[in-house]
């Protein structure tokens, strides 16, 4: 840990020691200064102050899915772009048509939910753009068949000596009741590249627990399919009274 040695009356933070020493108002707008304004704007004009330095945005993450759960975002953005959003857009246009927007409900909670699928457009957007798609029941060569990877169907045992069967999926997928884990989970890294046979250790927060793989297997892991919420518009109206 890094500890000043100067006394609370000269030490400095992060932002003044990069920025250079700190200098009282007398010496600002001391008559005395050499500061020349006309200069200063001169030098502003020609040579611009720059904003904040933005780093650059690093690799997307790619995101492992199998074609079921990616068929399920497709369905979901779809029916977000093509049915609920224009059905909200028309709620919100024959509101603010009713008068005063600040007192209007139909109008505030109209624009509130339009963020709100706008926001969900975007996330899986993304989602989609990332996708890797990986078939759990595709042939795996050589060795790789008894392998632990993404879309694999594992049986292993605790250290109690009981059986868990879990499928590793991606993060748009898990469904921890149908013992469908996460790819990036603490889980899957430890059974990862495990093959049957193989002792391999759980690092929990609590506690480290030992766990020794049973099967595994490749075959096809049942999603889902998108639901469209109850209620929800089959076209947008093209009238409202």
């Amino acid at each position: 840990m890094y500890h000043s040695t100067s006394s609370p009356r000269t030490s400095r933070s992060p932002c003044e020691e990069l920025s250079g020493p700190r200098r009282g108002p007398s010496e600002i707008e001391s008559p005395a200064s050499t500061r020349n304004p006309m200069a200063d704007w001169q030098m502003r004009t020609k040579r611009p102050l720059r904003g904040p330095v933005r780093e650059e945005a690093g690799p997307t993450l790619k995101n492992y899915i199998t074609p079921a759960g990616l068929q399920r975002l497709k369905d979901e953005h779809l029916f977000l772009l093509s049915r609920e959003r224009p059905a909200v857009v028309e709620v919100v246009a024959w509101a603010a048509s009713n008068g005063d927007r600040s007192e209007n409900a139909d109008y505030l909670y109209g624009k509130r939910r339009l963020g709100q699928i706008d926001s969900r457009i975007r996330f899986l957007t993304k989602r989609i753009d990332a996708a890797v798609v990986v078939d759990p029941a595709a042939p795996r060569p050589g060795s790789a068949a008894t392998r632990v990877f993404f879309g694999a169907t594992v049986t292993y045992k605790d250290a109690a000596g009981l059986e868990h069967v879990v499928s590793i999926v991606g993060i748009d997928e898990v469904d921890l009741d149908r013992g469908y884990i996460s790819w990036r989970s603490p889980l899957a890294n430890a059974l990862i590249k495990a093959s049957p046979g193989d002792r391999v250790n759980l690092c929990a927060p609590a506690k480290t627990e030992h766990l020794e793989i049973i099967e595994v297997e490749y075959s096809p892991i049942p999603m889902d399919s998108f639901r469209e919420p109850l209620g929800a518009p089959s076209t947008p109206k093209a009238e409202r009274s």
